[in-house]
């Protein structure tokens, strides 16, 4: 009876293994709740192999049934199952399961192997849950599982993402320290990180400058260097760097090229900038439509503006890189330096060309339109980009509203301040200083101080500039006392006043002084 028992059990086995192998799974539950139900006994290894074949096929809602209907047998899953159970549960955030697992392991004296430890702190810095993370780290250490170069290259490039970069800085000691080899993978998620917050020279020094010799750096550190060190404007390290990359066996590529680039147009250096394109293109890499539209920002930078435009429609064209970025590169050029009926005829080679108009092109335009006193062209621009369903952002609101402002159109101001709340977007402090100028050069300061009040109920945080302009709008009115009060304020958040406004006041203050004895 035994015997005929145990080949039976053989026989349901050999059936499910076949239909896995074809893929019939819902077939291959049915033969494995019939050998459940039968007369010949299942052992626990039946249950974790095809829970293991579940959870391969995320069929997560099964894997969950026979996990609760092995309990009570006596059954538990191997460290291994529990581990794939885990990784398999971060597919679909079920955050709930995975405690319950891990509560569950945790009684059994199991831990998750490394593989389902870094997916599942993945999940969690990805997630932004990152004190629970850091917490599972830390409870997971304790109790002996090492982490690996992986494990802390997820920490780091979740705590950089999540702006603890002293937390990162930490973990990354901490690694070193437990004599874990940094790849190229973890220098990386740190270096990109610290140079995105401007903090290149910690990068450099911990890396770079560390591991010289003991880690092959790949070009995206390069890179992230090279850039960062460019936009803290020192260019001088950035070529250090291309030059030591190079030696190292790292050609520059690109991307290089073009932090570089974008440094030398921003400050006008339009030379080295030619140079810098020809270097790239004798090293066979070709520039893209990004390259050239830094060659043409620098071009206006410089107020070379008709050199600029043909730069674009011959040099530019014929090479197919002509795109949005570059019209509204010109176009902008245009309306600074007072040429708007010429930039909005290009305009309208735009829409001729069938080149995408965006919010950026009616943004520049209005401004421009509304800056000289020619409102009837801004809001045909206006109505123009709703037809088009374009609808206005925060900071074309805030331009409208400032132009405005500038122009004494205080009521309109306010209205379109308060049609951009009404579409749901939130203004911020720039929207509300636009605004709150309006107000106080119209003498309306009690209104700029409600505006004050209502943008912290709001969340938008008065800046420098908040103060500044209402604490000179109270000294316009002679409301010294709510002046003083304010400069309390503003000092107490760790800002400062400008001399121009804080001897106004001092000299406000001493005339009443006088007037009063």
């Amino acid at each position: 009876m035994i015997q005929k028992l145990g080949a039976q059990r053989l026989i349901y086995r050999a059936q499910i293994s076949n239909l896995v192998k074809a893929g019939l799974i819902d077939q291959a539950v049915h033969v494995f709740d019939e050998m459940t139900q039968s007369n010949c006994r299942v052992f626990s290894i039946d249950y974790n192999r095809f829970i293991g074949v579940l959870i391969r096929h995320s069929r997560f809602d099964l894997v969950q049934f026979y996990y609760q209907q092995m309990h009570p047998l006596g059954f538990s899953l191997t460290p291994f199952t529990y581990s794939r159970f885990i990784s398999g549960l971060c597919e679909v955030k079920n955050f709930n399961l995975i405690n319950i697992l891990l509560d569950n392991m945790d009684k059994l004296g199991y831990l998750p192997d490394i593989w389902a430890f870094n997916i599942y702190l993945n999940l969690l810095f990805h997630e932004n849950r990152i004190d629970l993370a850091l917490e599972v780290f830390h409870k997971m250490v304790s109790k002996g599982r090492e982490p690996d170069v992986v494990t802390y290259t997820i920490v780091i490039d979740g705590l950089c993402k999540a702006k603890e970069f002293d937390k990162a800085v930490q973990a990354w000691e901490h690694m070193i320290e437990n004599g874990i080899k940094p790849d190229n993978k973890a220098c990386a998620a740190l270096v990109v990180g610290l140079c995105g917050d401007g903090k290149v020279d910690l990068a450099y020094e911990l890396t770079v400058g560390a591991m010289k010799g003991k880690v092959e750096f790949g070009v995206l550190i390069y890179n992230a260097l090279i850039s960062g060190f460019c936009r803290i404007g020192r260019i001088r390290r950035a070529m250090a760097i291309k030059s030591f990359m190079k030696r190292n066996g790292c050609e520059p590529d690109l991307v290089t090229y073009n932090a570089i680039l974008n440094y030398y147009c921003d400050e006008v250096m339009l030379d080295e900038a030619e140079k810098l394109v020809m270097e790239m293109e004798s090293c066979g890499i070709e520039p893209d439509v990004y390259s050239y539209n830094q060659l043409l920002k620098g071009l206006c930078n410089s107020n070379q503006l008709d050199k600029a435009y043909l730069f674009m429609v011959k040099k530019m064209e014929a090479k197919g890189l002509r795109d949005k970025v570059s019209y509204n590169t010109v176009i902008e050029a245009f309306c600074k330096g007072g040429q708007t009926r010429r930039a909005y005829k290009l305009f309208e080679e735009m829409r001729r060309r069938g080149i995408e108009l965006d919010v950026v092109t009616f943004t520049i335009l209005i401004k421009a339109f509304l800056r000289e006193g020619s409102s009837a062209i801004a809001e045909k621009l206006l109505n123009q980009m709703r037809g088009m369903n374009l609808s206005p952002d925060r900071i074309l609101y805030t331009t409208i509203i400032d132009c405005l402002c500038k122009s004494r159109e205080i009521g309109m101001a306010y209205d379109v301040f308060l049609d951009m709340v009404e579409q749901g977007i939130i203004p911020d402090v720039i929207s509300y200083n636009a605004l709150i100028n309006g107000l106080c050069k119209s003498s309306r300061v009690s209104e700029a101080m409600h505006l004050y009040e209502e943008m912290q109920i709001r969340g938008a945080h008065p800046d420098e500039v908040t103060f500044k302009l209402l604490i000179g709008g109270l000294v316009q009115e002679k409301k010294l006392e709510l002046a003083c009060r304010l400069w309390d304020q503003m000092m107490e958040k760790g800002f400062t006043l400008d001399k121009t406004v804080s001897a106004a006041l001092i000299e406000a203050i001493h005339l009443q002084d006088a007037a009063n004895k």
